[in-house]
């Protein structure tokens, strides 16, 4: 590439086959313009569904996932293609601590999330990444992941105040009901990119049922306007909240440098030395976002999905991106609209949602063939789960800490712990009891 700017891959028009659109290059700025706004569709449901569970504004998470995304293409030098939407990791910290002190203070856990990011960037891009893959081998990452979709569980059922009013799945049973089997069929009856969006479609589903049923209040998007800023929150910081964010930190850690792999070996480069610049940059998108009401933001897996299909992995096709989502944050009533989604709606979605959560953090270990007849690897997850599903607490001074927070120290001190000892006595090959006994191998016996 030369400079900022891109070379046109063969004619402009055609991806031979076996080849690919590189960062690098692109495709006739028609044809980019179309791929671009189909990235945007991609993060739309997943990127919306984190604000309308948290209480956010739509309008204003897709604004900053608009400014975000151009950081992003600009700290990575124009080499690394991602959109950076909302990242499903802050919904249980976000929600505990707008509860505990407001909606400013879940804000200032974002920024400080980001700061705290950006730092981990700095450090791997002046020594490298391997300490990471120490930190957190694969059945560390596996665990806390896994523990923050199923911490969420109860929220996908929901609760009911004294005034009678309802959230999640309780909230409008049947429509909830509808959207899940909407997500779940649109998944498998069909292929290419609509399949990939079937949280979107099954939403869209949903909402027509809400509609029918007189579930949705549009009062509000007739009074807002077409075109306007965002709603701001500025941030306030309470030290007793924290501890909630510390966890996330792990998590997009994990998730950027999953997403650079990804990408890497679809494209074959080299693309270890942008690992550092791609956590600087999500570090800095979520600390923009935290400075004025936006939900932190990861890269997208969604995404991902979009260039496996077209074959382009042009970061021109993420600009045109950023600035049509840019566009539609601009638009108060747009943001209106979004927002008038029921919570029945929003509790089908969320019970997929956050049990697909907890079930990556298994496709992890799957993945990375975690060995769990090792006492090593079985205790220290085990633990974990617990304290994560169970949602512990802990309060230190001024310092509150929960399920999250706590199960993600478990899973990481105690690996390392039972791993140390073990080492020091010879004891680490011993199988753990009950469950890892016998260990597998008489399945292929």
């Amino acid at each position: 590439m030369s400079g900022w700017g891109w070379t046109v891959h063969g004619d402009g028009r055609n991806v031979t086959p076996g080849e690919v659109v590189a960062p690098e290059e692109r495709l006739a700025w028609g044809r980019t313009v179309g791929i671009g706004m189909q990235h945007v569709v991609a993060m739309f449901g997943a990127t919306f569904l984190v604000p309308l569970l948290t209480g956010f504004s739509p309008q204003t998470t897709l604004f900053f996932s608009a400014l975000g995304t151009a950081l992003f293409l600009l700290v990575t030098r124009n080499r690394l293609p991602s959109y950076l939407g909302s990242s499903f990791a802050f919904i249980a910290p976000v929600t505990a601590a707008t509860a505990a002190g407001g909606q400013s203070v879940a804000v200032g856990g974002i920024l400080v999330t980001g700061v705290a990011l950006f730092v981990v960037g700095v450090v791997a891009h002046l020594a490298g990444t391997r300490w990471i893959d120490a930190l957190m081998p694969p059945v560390v990452t596996g665990t806390i992941v896994a523990l923050i979709g199923l911490n969420l569980a109860p929220a996908a059922w929901g609760s009911c105040g004294d005034d009678g009013t309802c959230s999640g799945f309780r909230a409008a049973p049947v429509t909830a009901t509808v959207t899940l089997l909407a997500i779940v069929l649109v998944t498998v009856l069909f292929r290419g990119l609509l399949g990939r969006l079937s949280i979107l479609v099954g939403v869209l589903v949903g909402y027509a049922v809400a509609l029918v049923r007189g579930e949705v209040d549009l009062e509000a998007v007739g009074d807002a306007a077409w075109i306007g800023l965002p709603p701001f929150v500025a941030p306030t910081f309470d030290v007793s909240v924290l501890g909630l964010f510390l966890p996330v930190v792990l998590v997009l850690v994990a998730e950027n440098v999953g997403h650079v792999k990804s990408v890497a070996a679809m494209t074959d480069r080299d693309l270890d030395p942008y690992v550092g610049r791609a956590l600087m940059a999500d570090g800095l998108a979520t600390t923009l976002a935290g400075t004025g009401g936006g939900s932190g933001t990861t890269t997208y897996a969604e995404n991902i999905g979009v260039m496996a299909a077209s074959r382009v992995y042009s970061t021109a096709a993420y600009w045109v991106a950023a600035a049509t989502a840019l566009v539609l944050a601009l638009s108060p009533k747009f943001g209106a609209v979004v927002a008038t989604i029921p919570a029945g709606v929003l509790g089908g979605a969320a019970t997929v949602l956050y049990g697909m959560i907890g079930l990556l953090g298994a496709r992890i270990w799957v993945q990375n063939r975690v060995d769990f007849s090792t006492p090593v690897n079985l205790m220290p997850a085990a633990v974990a789960l617990i304290v994560g599903i169970a949602n512990f607490t802990w309060t230190a001074g001024d310092l509150r800490f929960e399920g999250i927070a706590i199960g993600t120290a478990v899973a990481i001190g105690l690996y390392h712990l039972m791993r140390a000892v073990a080492r020091w006595r010879g004891t680490h090959d011993e199988p753990a009891t009950p469950a890892s006994v016998p260990g597998g191998d008489e399945l292929t016996r």
